[in-house]
């Protein structure tokens, strides 16, 4: 009886640890970490030893447009502006292999409205991301949210049944 009630007690420990470390854990280094990767990345977009040559008004943005009037694809895709821009993501991919953009872009789509405004297909001088990616958003941050719920139901299913 008493080895019992000394396994139950502490499978209640061994529970509300666990709900403790993983249901409840606060990601406030790792959130300090993100932060601090993402001020880094936002650094590459005033970086002066990458946008020399390339006007400010077709530079990409942290808001994720690139606006490139038709008229001017020719320019921005045989000038400067193209090759910079490709640097301006390469540093941000560097820093933050995760990056997403104001409107919900990561770097890889970024660099697909790129490369198809700058192709010789029908495409060419349609920079706008939306048309590219389908309306599709990114869902990165909802996922461990998504799983820290579960897992919380998990355990505490596991302990309800225990303790019936």
């Amino acid at each position: 009886m008493a080895f019992a009630l000394m396994l139950k007690g502490n499978f209640i420990i061994v529970t509300l640890v666990s709900l403790a470390v993983f249901g409840f854990n606060s990601d406030a280094a790792e959130g300090d970490l993100q932060g601090q990767g993402t001020v880094k990345a936002l650094s590459c977009f005033d970086n002066k030893l990458i946008y020399v040559g390339c006007n400010e008004a077709y530079r990409l943005n942290p808001s994720g447009n690139i606006n490139i009037p038709p008229d001017a694809t020719d320019f921005f895709c045989s000038g400067p502006c193209l090759t910079e821009t490709q640097l301006v993501l390469n540093c941000i991919d560097n820093i933050l292999s995760n990056f997403i953009f104001y409107n919900k872009a990561t770097v890889q789509q970024m660099r697909y409205a790129l490369n198809a405004g700058c192709s010789y297909s029908r495409q060419r001088g349609n920079f706008n991301l939306a048309d590219y990616i389908g309306g599709e958003a990114n869902n990165a941050h909802k996922s461990p949210i998504v799983n820290r719920f579960y897992l919380f139901i998990t355990a505490l299913a596991a302990a309800a049944i225990y303790l019936l």
